[in-house]
């Protein structure tokens, strides 16, 4: 193999992919017929999305609140609230806000885990035209600190159940943001810190009226701040506008899952992503239906809960239909209201097992990320696609020895033939603007420029997918350092940097690898010492990983290496590193491992390396 080996000489991992093909989809359509309206619906809404419209999130809800009031808008266990209850409760909270100098463009930190009032939060900040900081709820430490420095908030709520992760960066935050800590009790069971403020309290004050911000609030305007990896590096801040928010809405909830206000959608995927806060919010609040909230995803209760909510759509990552498929089969597993579930990363080998034990009438698998500037969903309700998209888009060859995409003898892209994979570059343009990072430097990193022609502009997916042909893609894997598990991207220069933090540690190098049966790729490190092998203590290395790294992020994984291998430009040689993987016949010494619901690294024998299954 030459060191120039582009995507498409490599094997799709085994796995054949289907093509898109004009009679399926004309078959489709035609099945959807009945559901035109709500399609004619959504195409309407898109049509009339324009950035300068005063239109956004908090003045959808108002018109929602003062038309159906008492519709039942969010559930969670044993609580609901209805528009006009939910609507008012995010005024006395803007109120409040508003009373602490938060005015539009601020930024507000929010660090709750799964539950209304994280909803009302979001709400409350948006309707004042601030940005909505969706802080990780995994994160502590120099991460969270990170996070918390690069959007600047105004205050921070905090919920009960993560105020000791808030608590490892207290001492390093501005003074003017150590005193605008806010509490929200959960079930009380800690006693409120004397320097936080009771958000319930404080509230109570407040009038319950509509601030007249809301209806000031332009589509072009940012409505929230998602953390993500990126490719490289501390995680960044992406920003996500009233506009696009409005985009995923139409043409996802509406055109797309076709939903109306009879539907709940049930999430159990955590808010601080967007495929919780955008895409099934949105989803509900265009419909004027109802969402159904869990605290965290649980396999054995989610049909359970579905049932429950009588639930008629749930959002989903790959890993969490693995979960699902994997549990013994119950005589009850198509027993639910379930008609369309939407998300990514849906595995084409486990598609039609989950569709077909399930149940499932359409699976909107879509293609999108936080800092994207468009959006691939399956309207045609096709098996195993991610979806169309008629923006303007391209698939290009990639050069993955390189990581980077190949240019001709011009300097410009070439796309890839239909059933070919390639990197997915999308065209930046006003209809499609980007809208970044908060750190100008990486939005820049993301930008490809004269492509096809001098002077146009791309922005770079970072990811490889299969041109299926009338203008569908399917996922294949991504570029780059940075990979998937536990359905959150690990930047593996954020885990190196960990590790090379621990005494005895010189370097390492961070990858991710392939096991049967996983959906993304387990993390594993090559690492190289500047002590004894037999010194290195493996019970408080994996204590420092735990303290330091969210738990999708800590390597499976670890391997001894003599010496980092390393390019011409001096950039790590993961090539070889992640074909080797951990098969102990492959690799030059012992390979430890951090087996499930254990608690330190244990050598990886012959016989478990060739046994290991769904992770």
């Amino acid at each position: 193999m030459s060191s120039t080996t582009s995507l498409q000489q490599l094997p799709e991992n085994g796995i054949k992919q289907r093509e898109v093909s004009l009679c399926n989809i004309i078959r489709q359509a035609i099945a959807q017929t009945p559901k035109l309206p709500t399609t004619l619906k959504g195409l309407a809404a898109l049509i009339a999305t324009k950035p300068q419209r005063q239109r956004s999130i908090g003045l959808l809800l108002e018109q929602h609140a003062a038309r159906q009031p008492e519709h039942i808008a969010v559930r969670f266990e044993g609580i609901t609230y209805s528009y006009g209850e939910l609507n008012l409760r995010a005024n006395q909270l803007a109120h409040f806000l508003a009373s602490q100098a938060v005015h539009s463009g601020d930024a507000v930190g929010i660090l709750l885990e799964n539950r209304p009032e994280t909803l009302i939060a979001v709400l409350a900040t948006v309707k004042l035209g601030a940005i909505a900081a969706m802080l990780n709820t995994s994160q502590r430490g120099e991460v969270l600190l990170h996070s918390i420095n690069l959007v600047k908030p105004k205050l921070i709520i905090c919920g009960e159940e993560v105020v000791e992760h808030l608590s490892t960066v207290e001492s390093q935050l501005p003074v003017e943001l150590a005193t605008q800590l806010y509490y929200w009790r959960d079930h009380g069971q800690l006693e409120k810190p004397a320097h936080y403020q009771d958000i319930d309290a404080v509230m109570m004050a407040q009038p319950c009226h509509n601030p007249a911000s809301t209806a000031q609030v332009k589509m072009h305007q940012p409505c929230y701040y998602i953390f993500t990896s990126g490719t490289t590096g501390m995680p960044k801040a992406s920003v996500m506008s009233h506009y696009r928010w409005h985009k995923s809405m139409a043409g996802m909830g509406l055109a797309s899952m076709k939903l109306t206000k009879k539907d709940t959608l049930y999430v159990s995927l955590p808010l601080y992503h967007n495929n919780a806060l955008t895409v099934s919010l949105a989803a509900v609040l265009g419909a004027g239906g109802c969402i159904a909230i869990a605290r965290k995803f649980s396999a054995s209760r989610f049909w359970d809960d579905i049932r429950r909510h009588q639930a008629t759509a749930f959002c989903y990552i790959g890993e969490l239909c693995r979960y699902l498929l994997n549990r013994p089969e119950q005589a009850d597993d198509r027993q639910h209201s379930v008609r369309v579930v939407v998300g990514n990363g849906l595995r084409p080998e486990i598609w039609m097992a989950f569709k077909q034990r399930f149940g499932i009438e359409h699976i909107n698998e879509f293609y999108g990320a936080s800092e994207c500037n468009l959006v691939f969903t399956n309207a045609f309700n096709l098996d195993k696609t991610a979806g169309v998209c008629p923006l303007p888009y391209s698939v290009v060859e990639f050069d993955i020895e390189e990581d980077t995409p190949k240019r001709n003898d011009q300097g410009f892209m070439t796309k890839v033939a239909r059933g070919s994979s390639g990197l997915l570059i999308t065209e930046i343009n006003d209809k499609q603007p980007f809208e970044g990072y908060t750190d100008a430097e990486a939005t820049e990193k993301k930008l490809l420029r004269d492509v096809f022609k001098p002077g146009d502009c791309w922005f770079n997916t970072g990811d490889l997918v299969i041109n299926q042909g009338f203008r569908h893609i399917a996922f294949a894997d991504r570029t780059g350092d940075t990979f998937r598990w536990k359905g959150e991207n690990v930047a593996t220069t954020e885990v190196e940097s960990i590790l090379m933090e621990f005494p005895g540690i010189e370097h390492a190098v961070v990858y991710g690898v392939e096991v049967p049966d996983c959906d993304g790729r387990a993390g594993m490190a090559a690492l190289t010492l500047n002590i004894d092998a037999n010194h290195l203590d493996w019970g408080r290395l994996t204590r420092h990983l735990q303290e330091k790294l969210p738990h999708y992020a800590i390597p499976v994984f670890m391997r001894l290496s003599q010496q980092a291998q390393v390019t011409g430009t001096f950039k790590y040689r993961k090539v070889e590193l992640k074909q080797e993987a951990y098969y102990p016949e492959r690799v030059s010494g012992p390979v430890w491992w951090l087996a499930p619901h254990t608690h330190q690294y244990q050598p990886l024998t012959g016989e478990q390396a060739q046994q290991l299954r769904n992770l």
